[in-house]
């Protein structure tokens, strides 16, 4: 029976090999996002345990591989032209010092590492720039094993010891952390990936994408069903028994799955290298990162094979139990209202946790969204047919054209049918909703660095450092003078940090937006009792030369500013749209004062910025890296573009599938159904109205549900945002629609592509031989 099954798969003619094509296509396809899915897991976690060593100093001493002479140890983020710079200030005291991955040894003082795009970016840069920050030569490069991703910028510099030994944050160490940053239970640096956050968002997404393939599958392994039926059924007449029918079957569905998981491995590889550069994690994957273990072959290459013997056996089941189960055809029983329960339960478990908050661990949210999402969209799949049957029952009632009629009969005695055409593009709707109305929602929160993210702006802030880190005293007069004489310097302004709190009289006036008419001094009560900050000066003349810093009450001589970098964001009234309130403070008290703030004005260029940026960093080692406000803002929305690059993959992905099986699932229906239509044609109805009844009932089910389906995705979406984010729905903007209104125009031009295939299948010799 085997040898049987394999003659009639690849060599019963025209038509067994197109369908074994399309069903070894679809699996390919499905197959290969599958291992895309399993190999980037893999690929996150490889990537994040390269971090690991960069934690030295923040994990236990006690782990990894240990020296008798400690390291002082050093960690520290730079900028660089909206790029992030590892560094690591190191000074060893001896020959045995731990070693951490890629380097033969640490460097001594006057000496440093680079990766092999640091050293790039040292050459191709000006000294005044870039490498007047890590003085000394460079003596190797750090290898592949300890850099998180190829185009990495970390440097190792050395120091001598009691140079590093006195600055603040620095770790004396014995051994080389191994921990990776997602399993440090808060005792790392905020560096690395948080694996559990990223194994929520590709999780999410491989449901989102592995649904719509399935159902193409699903569709796939459809075709000629009713042709094959007859065939097993005509089989069990002349004596085959349900066993000898099964291992056909059986050998067809495995033969083509086969072929698709071949082909689907195939797929995997070639596209590799095209995937490795893709950023999803902010950085790119080393191609071996990209890489499938044991188990997940195994699960692949043996469970798509079994499973679609499996799905064979269950469809079959109609010959199963008798010969002639295929010729007493009856109408299919008509869905019951109980279908709508997985969709209700799948919203209700989203409502439950906007209500009552999201679970507290990452793996908690994982369980809880992810079931939710993939509830819901299988509540739609389920629940289709009943909604497919209501819908036609309600145009029956109002239509009294003939070919509306027909297509809205047949829909309401067999919806099952009708709505499995369009099922894959109902998921992938509801995908697309969620995707977008998650990231617009996002975007419109956070905001974007658009205008009010001024390049020119370069901050260094010390206030928000802590005690032993803020300067004590004065701004060095060389350090302002140096600053002012960079090429491209506009104007540098000093914000003083008093060592008298604000006075309890004043708080911090609303921003007024410019071209409102200028604010009255706002007084309220003394804030509460021992909430006062330290008060913040500045002279008004240079706030004057500053405006994205705010203007002072006119008359003023100095004022109290409350600066908010970083917050400045869509939505907020900026710094620049804020006017403070008045000091009694002289003038000439302020140069006295050390620095809260530094702000260098600039033209915007590059060269200005960093040699500026560079000049503070050797002023003040131990304070945060000066940053421009764009800069600041980039990285607050780093993690949302990650998002939408991800929902733009999986919308790209999940709308073109989902047009597959609805072209696939038309032309099977047609091919299944010429017989009645031909009877039609010879009972004289016109072609025209058979092309306008396949269109209908596509066309029906497909708006109709697809509404459905967009409404259920928006409230969705909002019950997650509610309880993950704590915020609002925002509603998509031109785009969104943009995408819907082509994806149904395309999906309306798929069912119409397949009209003229009607003039062929219909003629008279169909109904004579069939």
């Amino acid at each position: 029976m085997i040898r049987l099954g394999l003659r009639l798969t690849l060599a019963a003619g025209r038509e067994a090999v197109v369908r074994l094509a399309i069903i070894a296509g679809a699996t390919a396809l499905g197959v290969g996002l599958l291992l895309v899915t399993l190999a980037g897991v893999n690929a996150v976690n490889s990537q994040n345990a390269r971090y690991a060593w960069l934690n030295t100093g923040a994990a236990p001493s006690s782990e990894g591989q240990s020296g008798d002479d400690p390291v002082y140890w050093h960690v520290k983020a730079d900028e660089f032209q909206g790029k992030t710079i590892g560094r690591v200030d190191v000074a060893v005291t001896g020959p045995r010092s731990p070693t951490p991955p890629g380097m033969p040894k640490l460097p001594d003082a006057g000496q440093f590492y680079a990766s092999p795009a640091m050293s790039k970016l040292l050459r191709s840069t000006p000294s005044a720039e870039l490498a007047v920050r890590y003085p000394g030569k460079q003596i190797g490069v750090i290898g592949a094993s300890a850099l998180p991703a190829p185009n990495s910028l970390i440097i190792v510099v050395g120091h001598a010891p009691a140079e590093l030994a006195s600055q603040p944050d620095t770790s004396k160490v014995t051994s080389i952390a191994t921990t990776s940053p997602s399993s440090c239970d808060n005792r790392c640096y905020d560096i690395g990936i948080n694996a559990s956050g990223i194994d929520l968002v590709l999780s999410v997404a491989a449901g989102a994408l592995i649904f719509p393939v399935l159902i193409f599958i699903a569709v796939a392994t459809r075709l000629s069903a009713a042709r094959r039926e007859q065939r097993f059924a005509a089989m069990r007449l002349v004596g085959a028994t349900p066993r000898q029918i099964s291992v056909l079957s059986a050998v067809e569905s495995t033969v083509a799955a086969a072929i698709g998981v071949a082909l689907g491995f195939g797929l995997f590889f070639a596209l590799r290298p095209a995937l490795a550069p893709i950023p999803f994690t902010g950085a790119p994957f080393y191609l071996n990162d990209l890489s499938l273990n044991l188990p997940d072959v195994l699960v692949v290459a043996l469970g798509v094979p079994i499973a679609a013997a499996v799905t064979a056996r269950l469809a079959l089941r109609r010959v199963q139990i008798s010969p002639l189960g295929v010729s007493r055809r009856v109408t299919p029983r008509s869905p019951r209202a109980y279908r709508l329960i997985p969709l209700l339960a799948g919203l209700a478990e989203l409502w439950y946790f906007a209500r009552n908050g999201r679970p507290p661990t990452t793996q908690g949210q994982i369980q809880a969204f992810m079931t939710g999402f993939l509830l819901t969209m299988l509540g739609l799949v389920i629940a289709g047919p009943w909604l497919t049957m209501v819908g036609a029952r309600l145009l029956a009632r109002r239509t009294r054209r003939p070919a509306a009629l027909i297509a809205s009969r047949r829909l309401a005695d067999n919806p099952q049918a009708g709505f499995r055409a369009i099922s894959g593009l109902i998921v992938a709707l509801f995908v697309t909703s969620v995707a977008t109305g998650v990231i617009t929602s996002i975007v419109a929160t956070t905001g974007t660095a658009g205008d009010r993210s001024p390049k020119a702006l370069l901050v260094d802030e010390f206030d928000v450092l802590g005690s032993e880190r803020m300067p004590q005293t004065p701004v060095d007069p060389a350090l302002m003078t140096r600053l002012r004489a960079v090429n491209g310097v506009q104007g540098v302004t000093e914000l003083y940090r008093s060592s008298s709190p604000v006075p309890q009289v004043l708080t911090a006036p609303a921003p007024v937006v410019r071209g409102n008419p200028p604010p009255n001094v706002q007084v309220t009560g003394p804030p509460p009792a021992g909430q006062q900050p330290p008060a913040i000066l500045a002279s008004c003349a240079d706030l004057a030369k500053t405006p994205d810093l705010g203007r002072c009450a006119p008359g003023a001589q100095t004022a109290y500013v409350f600066p908010h970098f970083g917050r400045s964001l869509r939505g907020e009234r900026t710094m620049a749209q804020s006017t403070w309130f008045a000091a009694d403070t002289p003038v000439s008290h302020l140069a006295a004062m050390p620095p809260a703030t530094i702000v260098v004005t600039t033209d915007g260029t590059a060269a200005a910025t960093e040699r500026a940026r560079s000049l503070l960093e050797a002023a003040y080692p131990s304070a945060l890296v000066p940053t421009t406000l764009a800069e600041i803002y980039d990285q607050q929305i780093t993690l949302t573009k990650q998002y939408q690059q991800l929902a733009d993959v999986v919308i790209l992905t999940s709308l073109p599938i989902a047009g597959c099986s609805l072209a696939v699932s038309v032309v099977a229906g047609l091919a299944e159904r010429k017989r009645p239509f031909s009877l039609l044609r010879l009972a004289g109805a016109p072609l025209g109205v058979l092309r306008r009844v396949v269109a209908l009932e596509s066309a029906v089910p497909l708006l109709l549900i697809s509404a459905i389906s967009i409404g259920v995705g928006f409230v969705a979406t909002k019950l997650f945002l509610r309880s993950q984010l704590q915020q609002p729905l925002v509603a998509p903007g031109a785009g969104y629609y943009g995408i819907v209104v082509l994806g149904l125009a395309a999906s309306l031009g798929l069912i119409a592509s397949t009209l003229p295939v009607l003039r062929r299948i219909t003629g008279p010799e169909t109904a004579r031989n069939e």
